[in-house]
């Protein structure tokens, strides 16, 4: 009887599945069953297909079937329901459509392997082709949520053989239907690709050799179709990011072809890629080369023109120079690319260009490469000494200890930025007598009070660290009886660690004196 009123009365369905739905933490299996033994599945299911005339009814059950397949009962009861996750697939609403994608996706998270294999059902349902249809022609949800299930289904070896057909020639082969989609949907499957290559090494290899990276670098190539071009430079900078890209990138031609059209995006992906350790394990140097000379290029070109792009400019040098070899190659082109980050970095015209290369020039002196690999071959280092004295030479500062000190009197962006510049600089002899010549300097880096953020506070610290230990192990410097107040300092500032540490913890007290009248 208690299912029959509930199957012909939807406002008691609603009351009961927006209490459930708005249940707060994560339901339980036993809660779920209990509900289910109230009002079961087929009762639902039925009443989000018939879409009884009562407001708010469609958006309450979705919710709940979505939080019962998220539990482990629920999404044991998938299998028994695969027709109706079918329909559900196909519907005119992008609710319920939504609602279907994220079963598979449960499906394949959850389902006991040892009594059904996930793959196999999608592939008996004939699910795959619902999903491409959902991800190229639903609304945003539906596109992501039917990403979210094949993603999901690539992690099996079942299902790999789903989304990669041996047989090119099928409709559901990711290259054919980019050949019959709308733009957007071109960059949704784009999107997909990327989607799947992020999954492992073995799986992108997989999207290698089915020719799928040609796809993107074919829409970036496409002039004809700037918005597209432009989406698909975003999906390039999220691919560009991914561990094991590099390896795989480096056997197209996007590389050149970013160096053919560069501007913001192309240079921050060039940036990104060619900043990973093992870039010139698969990566030429003279494709390095090639990048950095159209990024200089290109800002000779802008000059101070445009701002942003001159900062993603910037901030590409600063990626390509974060490994030895991407630094070495900065400072030593002729003439050197890092001249525009040194030239930048302290020059006080424009705050986010100057704030770009501030954090460049402290990923090309070392500031994010291991203690060991922070200084560069001799070319290299004596490029970076001549371009900063050149630079100071040039200011009212004269000296490059000038130009650090007024870097770290402007606000805590700047400060944070110049004391990453300092800790990769102060590896250098030169670097390290400029910063001691300059109480001011050493006052700031040792003052536990200036910073108030814990990121300004362990940057400051890392500052100190770093001018410490340069200190100590010069063998001038740490004999010099004028310099064994620095030496005092910068101990004391070390032990006593980033986090506001004090000399002497005592009570501070309170008096508030009475108002009078």
């Amino acid at each position: 009887m208690e299912e029959e009123y509930s199957a012909s009365d939807p406002t008691q369905l609603l009351e009961a599945a927006l209490e459930f739905t708005n249940h707060p933490g994560f339901q339980s299996d036993a809660s779920v069953k209990d509900f289910l033994d109230r009002f079961p599945l087929p009762v639902i299911i039925n009443a989000l297909q018939t879409k009884a005339d009562v407001p708010g009814l469609e958006n309450a059950l979705v919710a709940c079937l979505e939080r019962i397949f998220r539990t482990k009962y629920g999404a044991s009861l998938i299998p028994l329901y695969m027709p109706f996750v079918v329909v559900g697939l196909g519907a005119d609403s992008q609710r319920v459509r939504c609602l279907a994608c994220k079963t598979i996706s449960c499906l394949l998270e959850n389902v006991d392997e040892t009594t059904v294999t996930a793959a196999r059902l999608v592939l008996e349902y004939d699910v795959y082709p619902l999903l491409l249809n959902c991800l190229v022609n639903g609304d945003e949800q539906v596109a992501t949520a039917s990403m979210d299930a094949i993603k999901n289904l690539a992690g099996s070896p079942d299902g790999m053989g789903i989304i990669f057909p041996a047989n090119i020639n099928e409709a559901t082969h990711l290259r054919n239907l980019v050949g019959r989609c709308s733009s957007l949907g071109r960059v949704r499957v784009l999107a997909l690709i990327v989607k799947l290559f992020s999954i492992s090494s073995s799986v992108a290899s997989v999207v290698y050799n089915s020719n799928l990276l040609n796809l993107l670098e074919a829409e970036v190539s496409n002039v004809n179709d700037t918005l597209t071009t432009l989406s698909v430079l975003e999906l390039l900078y999220e691919l560009a990011e991914i561990q094991h890209s590099t390896e795989f990138l480096s056997r197209t031609t996007l590389v050149q072809l970013l160096c053919s059209i560069i501007r913001s995006r192309a240079m921050m992906i060039s940036g990104r890629l060619l900043s990973k350790e093992n870039t010139y394990m698969f990566i030429d140097e003279s494709s390095v080369k090639t990048v950095i000379s159209a990024i200089d290029g290109r800002l000779q070109l802008l000059e101070s023109q445009d701002a942003d792009e001159c900062e993603c400019a910037l901030e590409a040098l600063g990626q390509i120079g974060s490994s030895i070899q991407g630094a070495e190659l900065v400072l030593s082109s002729s003439p050197p690319a890092a001249r525009h980050v040194v030239d930048a970095a302290f020059d006080r015209q424009g705050r986010g260009k100057q704030l770009a290369a501030l954090h460049a020039l402290g990923n090309i002196s070392g500031e994010t490469r291991s203690e060991n690999n922070i200084l560069l071959n001799s070319a290299a280092e004596e490029s970076l000494r001549c371009l900063i004295y050149e630079t100071a030479s040039k200011t009212s500062k004269l000296t490059p200890s000038g130009l650090f000190l007024s870097v770290l009197e402007q606000d805590s962006e700047f400060r944070l930025a110049g004391y990453r510049l300092i800790t990769g600089l102060v590896a250098r002899p030169w670097c390290l007598m400029e910063i001691c010549s300059r109480q001011e300097i050493i006052s700031i880096v040792t003052d536990t009070y200036i910073e108030t953020t814990k990121t300004g506070m362990e940057a400051r610290h890392n500052c100190c660290l770093a001018i410490h230990k340069a200190f100590i192990s010069s063998s001038k410097l740490i004999s010099d009886p004028a310099l064994a107040g620095i030496a005092e300092k910068l101990h004391e500032a070390v032990r006593r660690g980033p986090y506001l540490a004090r000399k002497h913890a005592e009570a501070q007290p309170v008096v508030i004196t009475a108002d009078r009248f």
